[in-house]
């Protein structure tokens, strides 16, 4: 049996895994992005396809966290620069807020 040159191995996986990677990605790639700034979320309301992502980014000089009103998801304390990415699967209207500043609410809309 002929041993394999490790270069050779690994130009070989490397390949099948470019191969495999399309494969492994999700159906739709998109992502929509919800600013926080000057305490409110900009757009207020987000309408996005099933599958689709949205990330908030914290552009405001305060810790912001994004709390779904259903208790679906949360993010952690976001500082400034901070992002927090979700995927919404299942269409439906999702409301959401700050939970350090509750009077701060949006909602995404997955159709």
């Amino acid at each position: 049996m002929r041993a394999t040159h490790p270069i050779t191995a690994l130009t070989t996986l490397g390949a099948a895994l470019l191969l495999l990677f399309p494969l492994m990605t999700p159906a739709s790639s998109k992502e929509m992005h919800v600013s926080i700034s000057n305490f409110t979320f900009e757009p207020r309301t987000t309408t996005i396809a099933s599958g689709e992502t949205v990330r908030f980014v914290n552009s405001d000089d305060m810790v912001h966290t994004i709390v779904a009103a259903d208790g679906s998801f949360r993010s952690d304390a976001l500082d400034t620069g901070d992002s927090f990415a979700k995927t919404f699967l299942k269409p439906g209207t999702y409301a959401y807020f700050c939970g350090l500043h509750p009077f701060m609410k949006g909602t995404i809309v997955v159709k």
